[in-house]
Order: C-alpha cells, then sequence, then structure tokens
C-alpha cells in the first residue's frame, strides 16, 4: 500500500522482503534496489534518485540489529537513535564505506582493493575454461595448455622502475589510492586513475614493462585433472596467476572444466546410463549381447522374455568417485527392434508365430484388454 503524502513507507516494503528476513536476503534485497535505481544508471531521473535515496535509509537501518529491532518495536519513531535525520544524514559521507561491498558492482571497488600502499600487492586471479572428453572427465587427464599469463618484467626484477628506485607517493590521491568527489546527495570514492588505486608511481618507469613490473606472455602449463570431475568443476593452480603488483605476490589460476557430450552415454552423478537395441528373438529367447562401456565392450546376459525398456545394471562401471578409487555404476536400458522389410518367408514364419501365440502369450497385452474391458464395456 502507497504512504500518504508527507508519511515514510514501511522500511520492509521499501526493499520488498518479510520481517523474518535474515541479514543475507536483505542485503540481496537492498542491493537489487540499489542497482536499479542508483543515479548513476539513471542521470537525471529525480524518482528513480528519491527511490535509491529511500532503500538506502532502509537499509541502513535494517542491517544495524539494535536499530532493526528498535524500528520493529516504535517503527519510524524508534529507527532514529542520536543524530538520525532520515537521509539526511548521509550527506558528505563516503557511501562506499557505509555499504561496502555492495556498491562494488556501481563503483568498480573500493580504489586499491586487495593492494598494499606503495603500489605492492597481490596479483590477478586467472580464468580458464578447458573442455575435455567425457572419458578424460571419468579417469582424469593432464593435458597442456598455453596460458596468456603476464611474467614478471626480467629488465627491472618485477619493480616497474628503470633505476630501482622505490615508488613515491601519488600526487593526486595523495597515497590513498582513490578520489573523491560529490554526486548529488552523496560523496563517492573511485580508484585514483594517475595511480590506479595503488597510491604510489613510478618516478622512473621501466621501458619494457612501462612501470607495470609485468610483460605479456604465453605459457604452456601441465593442469593435473583428476578422475571423477563433472562440468563446471574449479581446478586450482596457487601462484599461477598472474604476478603482483611491482614484486607483490601472484595469483591463482582456476581452470574450469567443460565436459564434451558423449554419444552413447549420460551422466548422473557417478552413474552412467545408455540405450542398448536388441532383437524381436534376442528378447524372446535371451541372448548374451556386447554392451559399451567406459573400459570397452562387455558381455552382458538378455534374459529370455525381456521386454523392451527393461533396465540392466553393471555394477562399477560408471564414473569413478573424485579423490576415490570406488566407482558408481552402469543402467543399460534394452529396446526392442521391431523388423522392417520383411522377406515373404519371413512374414510366413511370423503369421504362423502369431497364430499358435494367441492371447496366453502375452500377459501385458491380456491385462491390459481386460481393464479396457471392465473399464467401457
Amino acid at each position: 500500500m502507497a504512504a500518504a503524502a508527507g508519511q515514510k513507507r514501511d522500511y520492509y516494503e521499501i526493499l520488498g522482503v518479510q520481517k523474518n528476513v535474515n541479514p543475507q536476503e536483505l542485503k540481496s534485497a537492498f542491493r537489487k534496489v540499489a542497482l536499479q535505481y542508483h543515479p548513476d544508471r539513471n542521470p537525471g531521473d529525480q524518482a528513480a534518485e528519491e527511490k535509491f535515496k529511500e532503500a538506502s535509509e532502509a537499509y541502513e537501518v535494517l542491517s544495524d540489529p539494535e536499530r532493526r529491532a528498535r524500528y520493529d518495536r516504535f517503527g519510524h519513531a524508534g529507527a532514529g537513535g542520536a543524530g538520525f535525520e532520515g537521509f539526511g544524514g548521509f550527506q558528505g559521507v563516503n557511501i562506499n564505506d557505509i555499504f561496502g561491498d555492495i556498491f562494488g558492482e556501481i563503483f568498480g571497488g573500493g580504489g586499491g582493493r586487495g593492494r598494499g600502499r606503495g603500489g605492492v600487492g597481490r596479483g590477478a586471479d586467472l580464468r580458464y575454461n578447458l573442455e575435455i572428453s567425457f572419458e578424460e572427465a571419468a579417469f582424469g587427464c593432464r593435458p597442456k595448455v598455453p596460458i596468456p599469463r603476464p611474467k614478471k618484467c626480467e629488465v627491472c626484477s618485477g619493480s616497474g622502475s628503470k633505476s630501482g628506485a622505490p615508488p613515491k607517493q601519488c600526487a593526486t590521491c595523495g597515497g590513498v589510492g582513490e578520489v573523491r568527489f560529490t554526486q548529488g546527495f552523496f560523496a563517492v570514492s573511485r580508484a585514483c586513475h594517475d595511480c590506479n588505486g595503488t597510491g604510489a608511481v613510478i618516478p622512473d618507469p621501466c621501458s619494457k614493462c612501462k612501470g607495470s613490473g609485468k610483460v605479456p606472455s604465453e605459457e604452456v602449463l601441465e593442469v593435473n585433472i583428476p578422475g571423477g570431475v563433472d562440468n563446471g568443476t574449479r581446478v586450482r593452480l596457487t601462484g599461477m596467476g598472474e604476478p603482483g603488483e611491482r614484486g607483490g605476490p601472484p595469483g591463482d589460476l582456476y581452470v574450469t572444466v567443460i565436459v564434451r557430450e558423449h554419444p552413447l552415454f549420460q551422466r548422473e552423478d557417478n552413474e552412467v546410463f545408455c540405450e542398448v537395441p536388441i532383437s524381436f528373438t534376442q528378447a524372446a529367447l535371451g541372448a548374451k549381447i556386447d554392451v559399451p562401456t567406459l573400459d570397452g565392450k562387455v558381455k552382458m546376459t538378455i534374459p529370455a522374455g525381456t521386454q523392451s525398456g527393461k533396465v540392466f545394471r553393471l555394477k562399477g562401471k560408471g564414473i569413478p568417485h573424485l579423490h576415490s578409487q570406488q566407482r558408481g555404476d552402469q543402467h543399460v536400458r534394452v529396446m526392442i527392434e521391431t523388423p522392417t522389410d520383411l522377406s515373404a518367408k519371413q512374414r510366413e514364419l511370423l503369421e504362423k508365430f502369431a497364430e499358435l501365440s494367441g492371447e496366453e502369450s502375452h500377459p501385458q497385452s491380456k491385462s491390459f484388454f481386460a481393464k479396457v474391458k471392465e473399464l467401457f464395456g
């Protein structure tokens, strides 16, 4: 229900949550509303700006357990506390300090996150999508993959400086790694462009790496993929990401496994499923047939009188469990093929078989038609 003019709306209603919402759900709800109405995404839209203010005020209160408790008990009158006068209390305050990583998606992070002052910091993590076969995923493999991975500059030993002189404090941001400017009703902090958020600049940058301490490179790495991985499994290679900023520690490399589809097998957890066609005579008389598995062909017994769709289990022929010697099972569904293009002799024999069989040799059909007769007369 919309609030009357001059009357504040319910905080829970503003964020679209119930009163029993937990902190994580509250945070997610606020992020959704904030991204929708943020002034950067709605330039010149006064209504969107007001809704953003409203949502920010609601989250500022409900994210504080004590203020939320007072609000639940006394409403807006109890939510304020000392110095709280609606959203006006945020004037001139760094919104990133209040809401932390929620606004990382809008502002690009808090400038220099993960980096120490002076420009030294951990290198970025890298991602690589690796496509492998169904069998390689089942039993593991060690492929060699080319990774576009910057390496430490040999000329300056990763310092970024031609002479080896230490970095100097950035004059633009004063060494804090971020610059602040006012936008509308609040102040916004963003990474300093001159020092790239490090808080420091190289006075005499290396001519080879231009002061970054890194140069482009491609490295061939052998990746150990353990048996039992599935689509989307991530393998972490510690320290194989980008080199750190100006001599800092490297990041990690995350290899995401993509498993190609198999023409015969489907997978569900550690179980393997496949369909195998058999002839009418094999189903009626019984037979031993060759069945494909991940280990090659195996013999499987088809009992006489097997019906189409019957599923047989081959123990231990499925996918190995990750980091274990145990394996799942393979499930084989047999499908009876109806013969086509019969010769005159085959047709004659089948007609004779049908004449001799009657209904007694088809218990399922007999049961079905008996039920039809019972229901419809």
